[in-house]
C-alpha cells in the first residue's frame, strides 16, 4: 500500500477525483491498482510486486489541470507528500530529456535553464522545509514553474529539428491528411479538403461494409474512392481491422467462442476490401487498436496471430501498397483496468519482434475527454511519447488527431458522453476554437520535427453527423473554416515554400 498527503489552502483537501488515477510500474506499463481517498489522503492499494509511480489529474497554476506523474515509489508506512511527488517526477523527466535531446550548448537555452534552475531551488526549500503543508504549497509553486517549462523545452526542441529536417529536405511531399465521412458528398465539403490537405484517410468500418453477413454495402465507399482518383488525391484506408464494439457487425458476435470461424471471416472481409480498392489505396491501416479493443476476448496468442494474418494477407494482396498497424492509447491506461489487453508499447515489440510484415506504425491520438487515454497531457508528455515509438525502427504515422474547439457532455460522441470539461482536464483555458488552434500548430510541429514522423491525418474534417471528440472538426457545421484550418493551411503553405506568411483559404 502507498499513501500520499493532499493539501488544499495549506490544510488537507476533503475531497479529490480518482477518475484518472492510475499506477506505473517498469518500463512505462501499467499496473492494476485501487484507489480511495479518505482523511485528506490517496491510498492505493498495488496488485503487482516492485515499485510505481502515481498519475493523476492535477491542477498546476497558470497552466491548467493534466495528467502528471511522480517518480517511481516504494511502499512505506509512512504517507508521501503528493505534491513533492509529482514535482520530483517533473524535474527528473526535464533533466532526462534536457539530456536526451541535447539542448546544453545551443543558442538561446539560457532561459530554458534559468527556469530549470529556479524550479528545482523552490523544490529544494520544500524538501528541507519541515512543515508538510509549507512544503506542499512550495513544491505547488515548483510546478507552476516545471510544467510550463516542460512545454517550452518540447517546443524549443521541435523549433531546432524542424528547421534541420526542413534543412536536409527530410519532410516528404504528403505530410497532411483528414479523415472524411463518407457519407458528406457536397462540393463545399470536398473543396475544403482539397484545399488544406496533400491526401484524404477513408474510414472503413465493418459494421458499415458488411450489416447482415455476406451483404456488402460499397456505394460510399465507391463513389469517394472514384472521387479521389479523378482528383488524383492519394488515398489511405483505416482500419482495415477493427475489434472496437461500434467498429463490428452486430452478426459477428455469434462467433465470439468460435475463433477459427471468426479468423476465417475476417480473412474473407480482408480480401474483399483490398480486391475492389487496391488500384486505389496507398496506405492501409492493416489493424487497429486491437492491443486495446478486444471487444470479442481474444487471448493474447489470438491477438497476435489475428495481427499477423492480417498483415500478410495484406501485404500479399497489396504489395505495392504501405501496410499500418495502429496503436491506440498510446499512455496504456486501459492495461490498469483490463488485464485481457497488452501494453502498447510492449504489443509493438512484440510484432516487430516475431517479424510481423508491416511498413510503419500508425498512431491515435485524441486529447480532451475524460476516458483512459484521451485526459489532457501537456506537450512535454506528448513529445516524450513520440520519441519513445522510435525505438522500434519503424516510420510513424499520426493517422488520427484531434482536440475540440468547444466541449460539451454531447451524447452522440464516440465515447457516449465522457466529454465533460472539468473531468477530462484542462490546458491553459477552456477549449475554443483560438485553442485548438494553437494546440494543433505546437502538435503539429513537435510530431514534425521527429526524424521518424512521416505523416499526420486529423481526425474529422467538419463537425456533422458521428464524431470521436464533439466539436473536434477543422469546420463547423456549416463548413465554414475554423482557426485551426486555417492554422493548417498556413503550416502546410509554409513547409511546401508556396507562401512565405500566412495562407488565405477560402471562405466560401
Amino acid at each position: 500500500m502507498m499513501r500520499f498527503q493532499i493539501y488544499h489552502e495549506g490544510n488537507p483537501a476533503k475531497d479529490f477525483s480518482l477518475e484518472a488515477a492510475y499506477l506505473v510500474g517498469t518500463d512505462h506499463v501499467p499496473v492494476k491498482a485501487e484507489f480511495e481517498f479518505r482523511n485528506g489522503e490517496l491510498v492505493c492499494h498495488k496488485r503487482a510486486q516492485g515499485p510505481g509511480a502515481l498519475v493523476v489529474l492535477w491542477p498546476v497554476r497558470g497552466f491548467g489541470r493534466v495528467l502528471l506523474e511522480t517518480t517511481r515509489l516504494v511502499e512505506r508506512d509512512r504517507p508521501y507528500n503528493l505534491h513533492m511527488e509529482l514535482v520530483r517526477g517533473q524535474l527528473l523527466r526535464l533533466h532526462q530529456k534536457r539530456e536526451d535531446w541535447g539542448l546544453f550548448d545551443i543558442d538561446n537555452i539560457e532561459s530554458i535553464v534559468r527556469n530549470l534552475d529556479g524550479a528545482q531551488e523552490i523544490f529544494l526549500e520544500a524538501v528541507k522545509c519541515g512543515n508538510v503543508a509549507k512544503a506542499a504549497r512550495l513544491s505547488d509553486d515548483a510546478l507552476s514553474v516545471a510544467v510550463p517549462l516542460g512545454e517550452q523545452m518540447a517546443l524549443f526542441h521541435a523549433a531546432v529539428f524542424l528547421n534541420r529536417r526542413r534543412q536536409a529536405d527530410q519532410l516528404g511531399r504528403r505530410l497532411f491528411g483528414c479523415v472524411v465521412n463518407p457519407k458528406i458528398k457536397t462540393e463545399l465539403y470536398r473543396r475544403r479538403l482539397q484545399n488544406g490537405f496533400d491526401f484524404v484517410s477513408l474510414p472503413l468500418r465493418w459494421r458499415d461494409l458488411e450489416p447482415r453477413q455476406g451483404e456488402y454495402c460499397w456505394e460510399a465507399l465507391d463513389e469517394w474512392v472514384e472521387w479521389c482518383t479523378s482528383q488524383r488525391i492519394p488515398l489511405k484506408a483505416s482500419p482495415l481491422v477493427s475489434f472496437r464494439e461500434n467498429h463490428l457487425p452486430d452478426w459477428i458476435f455469434i462467433y465470439e467462442n468460435d475463433y477459427a470461424t471468426l479468423r476465417e471471416l475476417v480473412y474473407g472481409y480482408i480480401q474483399r476490401v483490398i480486391e475492389r480498392y487496391s488500384n486505389a489505396v496507398q496506405v492501409w491501416d492493416v489493424i487497429s487498436g486491437i492491443h486495446a479493443w478486444n471487444t470479442l476476448n481474444l487471448n493474447f496468442e489470438q491477438i497476435m496471430e489475428m495481427t499477423r494474418m492480417a498483415s500478410t494477407v495484406t501485404k500479399q494482396l497489396a504489395p505495392r501498397a504501405a501496410a499500418l498497424v495502429e496503436l491506440v492509447f498510446p499512455w496504456g491506461e486501459y492495461y490498469s483496468r483490463n488485464p485481457r489487453t497488452i501494453p502498447p508499447l510492449l504489443y509493438a515489440d512484440m510484432i516487430v519482434q516475431n517479424g510481423i510484415p508491416f511498413d510503419a506504425i500508425g498512431l491515435q491520438l485524441y486529447v480532451g475527454a475524460n476516458s483512459d487515454g484521451m485526459y489532457v497531457r501537456d506537450m512535454f508528455q506528448i513529445s516524450s511519447m513520440l520519441d519513445r515509438l522510435a525505438s522500434f525502427g519503424k516510420p510513424v504515422h499520426v493517422t488520427a488527431v484531434e482536440t475540440p474547439s468547444n466541449i460539451t457532455a454531447d451524447p452522440n460522441d464516440a465515447w457516449g458522453g465522457k466529454c465533460a470539461p472539468e473531468r477530462a482536464g484542462l490546458w491553459y483555458d477552456k477549449w475554443s476554437e483560438p485553442l485548438q488552434s494553437r494546440w494543433l500548430r505546437e502538435f503539429y510541429n513537435i510530431a514534425l520535427s521527429k526524424p521518424f514522423l512521416d505523416t499526420i491525418t486529423w481526425g474529422d474534417l467538419a463537425d456533422l453527423e458521428e464524431h470521436v471528440l464533439p466539436n473536434g472538426g477543422l469546420l463547423r457545421a456549416d463548413l465554414t473554416p475554423k482557426l485551426a484550418y486555417e492554422q493548417l493551411c498556413t503550416i502546410r503553405a509554409q513547409l511546401q515554400g508556396t507562401v512565405p506568411g500566412r495562407a488565405a483559404p477560402q471562405n466560401t
